[in-house]
């Protein structure tokens, strides 16, 4: 019995593959008009509309399948967008940092060795530790007491006054910058001769102020202000006269004010410090 129904369907596949054949060879061979194209169209006449209802019901669950696909192409796409938006913004990091220490650098060569003041000897260093407090501004570089680097030392960059030095190991020293609470620092405007005390602005360190400018003498904007420096017999002061500081911005006065307030903004950038230069002494001197 099993045997029969097996040549049976046998029988049948073949009189349809032959069957096949027939009607692709006389679909070939017969004009647009012939019996064969005519049962063609029958056929697809009777089948299109149960294909259309095919498609419909099944419309849904091949739109669902295409959502799942496109969504985890769509995932895929924008974790790939991510690793190229962080390794481009990683290089963009690198090159600002580049630039920053060239043009740092390129300053301390145009300082020369005596950094930028007339006279002086000067030890290059690396910034390598910064306060994370607005209260006290300090870095700490890698020049120390080996290097002839002492308290109270200024300490300059290629674009002006940084600070000076406070503490000192032997291959370390700590510098207090001039935004500092406790940094004060005779200040000039130049060529006006108008002096003054350089005091920061807490929290802000593109701000200074140049404090004690009494309140009839006329401040300009936009002009020069360097140190002050003076020397008095067997005493000066820390900072060597005309090392550049900042510019006036602006200065305000108010009614019950006794002095200007004069708003400087200093040259160098503190938050992107990276180069200095320390000028530890006199040249022919102790």
């Amino acid at each position: 019995m099993y045997r029969k129904q097996i040549r049976r369907r046998r029988a049948v596949l073949g009189l349809l593959v032959v069957a096949s054949l027939f009607l692709l060879t006389a679909s070939f061979g017969e004009r647009s008009g012939g019996a064969v194209h005519g049962f063609q169209r029958g056929i697809a006449t009777v089948l299109g509309p149960l294909q259309e209802v095919a498609d419909r019901a099944l419309k849904p669950a091949r739109d669902t399948v295409n959502w799942f696909r496109d969504t985890f192409d769509a995932k895929g796409e924008n974790e790939s967008l991510r690793d190229e938006v962080e390794d481009l913004r990683t290089r963009l990091a690198l090159a600002e940092s580049a630039i920053n220490e060239n043009r740092q650098l390129r300053g301390l060569v145009k300082l020369g060795p005596s950094g930028g003041v007339a006279g002086f000897r000067s030890v290059t260093a690396n910034v390598v530790g910064r306060s994370p407090s607005v209260w006290y501004s300090t870095v700490t570089i890698d020049a120390g007491s080996s290097d002839g680097v002492r308290v109270d030392q200024p300490v300059v960059n290629g674009q002006g006054l940084v600070g000076r030095v406070t503490d000192t190991t032997p291959l370390t020293a700590q510098v207090t910058l001039i935004t500092d609470h406790t940094s004060a620092v005779s200040g000039m405007i130049v060529p006006d001769g108008i002096a003054g005390v350089i005091e920061p602005q807490v929290g802000n360190p593109e701000d200074l102020l140049l404090a004690f400018i009494q309140r009839e003498q006329r401040v300009r904007e936009d002009r020069l202000v360097v140190t002050a420096g003076f020397a008095s017999g067997e005493t000066s002061s820390l900072f060597p006269r005309g090392i550049p500081i900042g510019r006036v911005s602006k200065a305000t006065l108010d009614e019950q004010q006794t002095y200007q307030r004069v708003h400087v903004t200093p040259f160098v950038d503190f938050r992107r410090l990276e180069f200095v230069r320390i000028l530890t002494g006199r040249k022919g001197g102790g």
